[in-house]
């Protein structure tokens, strides 16, 4: 078992290490694509401008996402089965998601407008999505929290591990 227990640690570092290569690429494919824009004050400057932000939202989902399969499966070596736990991770994931979900739908409504009126529900659905996350999040948070006062123990323990995590 602890043979198991070690390769998911450096199968997930390995994961989290791919996810920060991808963010730093998409990063790089943004800064390319806002500087060829820059030459001059036009409606395709102002689309590469807009496709940078789409690509800086995904290179930064990319990251958090790295982080948190970092510090939840590799440095905490944490087992996801309390509720305090559960809520915990998935919220970072959701945050995360969500804001991205947010800025493509902006960018994409942007986009629609000024390209493509007849996609603009398309873009807008987008928007929507983010928005049936966010309250299917909050659902999922209210009942999760009833269930942490069946087990007061395990939001202790997640308290311990991220005072150890600052240190």
């Amino acid at each position: 078992m602890t043979f198991l227990n070690r390769f998911f640690g450096f199968a997930h570092g390995v994961m989290s290490l791919l996810f920060i290569a991808v963010s730093v690429l998409l990063t790089w494919l943004a800064i390319k694509t806002c500087l060829e824009g820059v030459g001059g004050a036009t409606s395709e400057s102002a689309n590469q401008a807009i496709e940078a932000i789409g690509l800086l939202a995904i290179a930064v989902v990319s990251l958090q996402i790295a982080q948190t399969i970092n510090e939840e499966e590799v440095v905490r070596d944490a087992h996801i089965s309390a509720p305090t736990r559960v809520r915990r991770y998935l919220s970072r994931f959701m945050v995360v998601v969500v804001v991205a979900l947010s800025i493509e739908g902006l960018v994409g409504i942007f986009k629609a407008l000024h390209e493509e009126p007849e996609l603009l529900p398309h873009a807008a659905s987008v928007l929507v999505a983010a928005g049936i996350l966010m309250a299917g999040w909050g659902v999922f948070i209210r009942f999760n929290k009833e269930a942490e006062v069946l087990e007061p123990e395990a939001m202790e323990e997640a308290k311990s591990e991220d005072v150890k995590l600052e240190e």
